[in-house]
């Protein structure tokens, strides 16, 4: 590789590790091909022209790093490319750090594209088409053309709960029933507990301008453990609260 005359390939005036398109994509765990896509499509900011090479810094490996964990974590490549849009051309390492953080801690696991054999295999038996038709109908899976025709189906978390529950004799309109009360509770108690988190923990910690990148991943791995938690609390929460009521029937009786 020959550098610029005069420049240092390895670091920008403030610092900041530059690198060439292959590095840049060798950093994020991608292809070349793949990183060019991605800059095709404005998903990153133009790269340091200087002379005939394009240097590319640490807010682009940033930005790399968000579209490969909000894929993982089940965002289309549509739904990323709207998201970045709005994020400013300017957000440092620290700040695209955060938003990763505040996105994608909640989901467990990566997505997964399956055939109807595959599902099936996923499911650990025979699914029939009214079963396959219910779970798209509480949310638990996307249909969807796969690539060279032929329908693709990618399980939501919770698909196995939704498989289990095919088996347990209930009437279905009784699950749909339970299925809406519990998005409708969790919805809400989502938004609240979100809000908490970015008043009294991201926002405070952006107003403090002394953080560097090691601080930005450390709050990503303290979002991460309050939010485990706060999945555990809301488990012991809902079980307090179902022994009061049985209790309150018990009294009653």
């Amino acid at each position: 590789m020959t550098a610029a005359v005069g420049v240092d390939p390895g670091n920008d005036a403030e610092g900041e590790t530059l690198r060439t398109v292959d590095e840049l994509a060798s950093a994020a765990g991608l292809t070349v091909r793949t990183t060019r896509y991605y800059a095709s499509l404005g998903l990153l900011p133009p790269p340091a022209r200087r002379g005939r090479m394009a240097w590319y810094d640490d807010t682009h490996l940033a930005r790399l790093e968000m579209i490969r964990a909000l894929q993982e974590h089940g965002f289309t490549l549509q739904a990323i490319e709207k998201y970045l849009a709005s994020v400013p051309v300017d957000a440092g390492v620290e700040d695209l750090a955060v938003q990763r953080a505040m996105l994608t801690s909640w989901t467990v696991g990566e997505p997964q594209e399956l055939t109807r054999r595959q599902l099936d295999q996923h499911a650990g038996r025979k699914l029939t088409d009214d079963e396959v038709t219910l779970i798209e109908d509480f949310g638990l899976l996307r249909r969807a053309e796969g690539e060279g025709g032929g329908v693709r189906y990618t399980p939501v978390h919770g698909f196995d709960v939704a498989v289990e529950l095919l088996q347990v004799d209930i009437p279905v309109e009784g699950m749909r029933a339970a299925g809406e009360a519990i998005e409708r509770h969790m919805a809400a108690l989502a938004e609240e507990l979100t809000r908490v988190l970015h008043h009294e923990v991201v926002e405070p910690w952006r107003r403090d301008r002394s953080h560097g990148r090691e601080d930005a991943a450390q709050l990503e791995v303290t979002i991460g453990t309050l939010r485990r938690l706060t999945l555990e609390a809301i488990v012991r929460g809902f079980q307090r609260s179902a022994n009061k009521v049985i209790t309150r029937s018990l009294d009653r009786g």
